[in-house]
């Protein structure tokens, strides 16, 4: 909408995290590694915890196709953690509700709480790295917002 000259300023400033980009490389790999895992193995991870194997084993594989999708999204917001703020904030809802839907189930009996150790890597572990980009693309978006404005303003004086 504006040129790219006049929004320089305020891109020169932000405050990215230079880990964020890396992070969601490294998020990307891990989802579709274990997405990938669950998919050939969906069984696996419930004898493990001891628990009886679902009959229906599609169910995990799903969710396992789920995963590794959420790892191509968070491989394409890698490139830029600013714009593609979107897809990060639905890993990380994923990433909350999981776990509440955990421990809720857990809670009454319907799991045992050993299954719970996979939302430490799963989950647990992205809230802060995550929280911490959302955060940042946030102040980052309001910054270009206020210079669209600006601008706006600027050029719109300048017609006048």
């Amino acid at each position: 909408m504006f040129p790219e000259s006049a929004l320089k300023g305020v891109m020169m400033n932000h405050n990215t995290p230079r880990w964020s980009g890396p992070m969601l490389k490294i998020a990307a790999v891990y989802n579709i590694l274990w997405g990938s895992f669950i998919v050939l193995f969906p069984s696996l991870p419930f004898q493990w915890a001891g628990m009886t194997v679902p009959n229906y084993p599609c169910l995990c594989q799903c969710i396992g196709m789920i995963v590794g999708v959420y790892g191509v999204g968070y491989w394409i917001a890698a490139g830029n953690p600013v714009r593609h703020w979107p897809i990060v904030l639905v890993g990380l809802l994923g990433k909350i509700f999981g776990p509440i839907g955990f421990v809720w189930c857990a809670s009454r009996g319907e799991l045992p709480w050993i299954a719970g150790l996979t939302i430490l890597t799963n989950d647990l572990a992205w809230w802060v790295p995550f929280g911490i980009t959302l955060l940042s693309a946030w102040k980052i978006e309001r910054q270009l917002s206020r210079a669209d404005l600006r601008i706006a303003s600027e050029l719109e004086y300048q017609k006048v």
